[in-house]
């Protein structure tokens, strides 16, 4: 099976939130908040979306055959260590889609957004969540500190991973 990785466009927000669901992620009780939260996404130039479809797959489902999507937040201030930039958000694949690298071409594609823009990538993690924090170390992230929140994110099990990357010089 392949995937197409590529900018999420608001046509897509069905499939998103499909996938969100699908993944346990949103609870059908915040679906509009959700989907109004994807739809500002969509449309803010200081981020990007992602979605992964399915090629040759008519089981995708849900809204184009959208298997998964992520990302990027830009916050233009310092909140103690977790200083101003570009962050990763969340990865979310469907579950009948997982361990095909899915999350690791969405965050590629990501990467690569944040590095046409800036010097440092950032990320933050629960620190519970092994399979995330060994994903990232591909692209160079390293711990900066940890904390019960930064930014707007805290963490269930009350500590998070705050993380940095530096762009590639080539």
């Amino acid at each position: 099976m392949t995937f197409v990785i590529r900018p999420a466009r608001p046509v897509d927000a069905p499939g998103i939130l499909a996938a969100d669901l699908d993944a346990g992620r949103t609870a059908p009780a915040d679906a509009a908040r959700f989907a109004a939260s994807i739809g500002a996404a969509v449309a803010d130039p200081a981020r990007l979306v992602v979605v992964a479809e399915a090629q040759n797959d008519a089981n995708a489902g849900g809204g184009v055959g959208v298997v998964g999507w992520a990302k990027t937040h830009h916050w233009d201030y310092d909140d103690g260590p977790a200083l101003a930039g570009h962050y990763l958000g969340g990865v979310t694949v469907r579950p009948d889609f997982r361990r095909l690298g899915v999350a690791a071409e969405l965050t590629g594609a990501r990467m690569a957004w944040i590095w046409e823009r800036a010097d440092r990538a950032w990320f933050v993690v629960n620190a519970q969540n092994a399979a995330s924090l060994a994903l990232h170390r591909k692209w160079g992230f390293l711990e900066v500190a940890r904390g019960p929140g930064f930014h707007t994110v805290t963490f269930d099990g009350g500590e998070g991973v705050l993380l940095q990357a530096a762009r590639p010089l080539s």
